[in-house]
């Protein structure tokens, strides 16, 4: 007689813990928008935090370990000069920045968060979004461009999409700039009489200031939803550049550099003996 076949039960899907957001998410109406650092200290502390960054860089290509940092915030915050001052002393091979703009018809074909995908970091790499997939949640939710069903979802498809990257060992640094609607309209005219600079007022950044109010709403909710436990914000008052680009240098060292060891890769004992003899050392 033929043995029964039985039946194996497969285990029942577990339950992924719900995405826990923070209790106390931070919010604009705090800040202090005076803080400011001298130029002096500014010079000095910039110097020692970009070398702090140049050796956390090292630390995540050597165990090719990956990272993204996210910037968000309002036009002219200066976010570009804080991009800046973070890749001028690191290899550009450690480092690649995505200046997001309208997506291309390609792209609006797709799910808003395919372009983003498509960009992630390699091992060993640090990706820098200046803006984001944040975008759905601001600009498209304030010109109209995601309906309301669309944007309103997007925030647990934000979380889960951020929790993904978290699973799969990348840190995610979230930092959001802020400053004075006056500070700004000081900044454009500044750069509308600089004609260098000129060509960075668009007509877009008219548009956006004259709906102020309603991207101080939609920013707020967007903290609420998406500043999480294992994915935060960082908000920075950004009335004072060189404040700014301190704090924002220092907070994505700390970010990356938590719970990881930090520490130059060893060379190969072998190799450092002749290089050594080579260099008369």
């Amino acid at each position: 007689m033929q043995a029964p076949v039985l039946q194996h039960e497969p285990d029942p899907p577990r339950e992924r813990a719900p995405i826990r957001v923070e209790r106390d998410p931070p919010t604009l109406t705090t800040l202090d928008m005076t803080l400011r650092v001298k130029s002096k200290v500014y010079v000095r502390e910039l110097e020692t935090m970009q070398r702090r960054l140049q050796e956390v860089a090292v630390s995540y290509l050597a165990e090719d370990r990956k990272a993204v940092v996210v910037f968000e915030g309002s036009d002219a915050a200066g976010k570009g000069g804080a991009i800046r001052r973070m890749s001028w002393p690191l290899d550009p091979r450690t480092l690649k920045v995505w200046p997001i703009a309208a997506p291309t018809p390609e792209e609006k074909a797709q799910h808003y968060l395919y372009r983003f995908w498509k960009r992630l970091p390699r091992p060993g790499q640090i990706v820098v979004f200046d803006r984001s997939w944040y975008g759905r949640v601001l600009v498209e939710r304030i010109e109209g461009f995601a309906s309301e069903a669309e944007w309103r979802r997007a925030y647990d498809e934000i979380n889960e999409f951020e929790r993904m990257l978290h699973d799969d060992g990348i840190r995610l640094v979230k930092i959001f700039l802020h400053i004075t609607a006056e500070k700004q309209l000081a900044r454009f005219r500044a750069r509308f009489r600089d004609p260098v600079k000129r060509w960075r007022v668009s007509e877009e950044d008219l548009r956006n200031r004259d709906r102020w109010d309603d991207y101080i709403e939609a920013t707020e909710e967007m903290f609420r939803k998406t500043s999480t436990v294992a994915n935060p914000w960082t908000v920075i008052p950004s009335n004072n550049k060189k404040y700014s680009r301190l704090k924002v240098i220092d907070t994505v060292v700390q970010r990356m550099a938590a719970g990881v060891e930090i520490s130059p890769p060893a060379l190969d004992p072998a190799f450092e003996a002749r290089l050594r003899a080579a260099l008369g050392l």
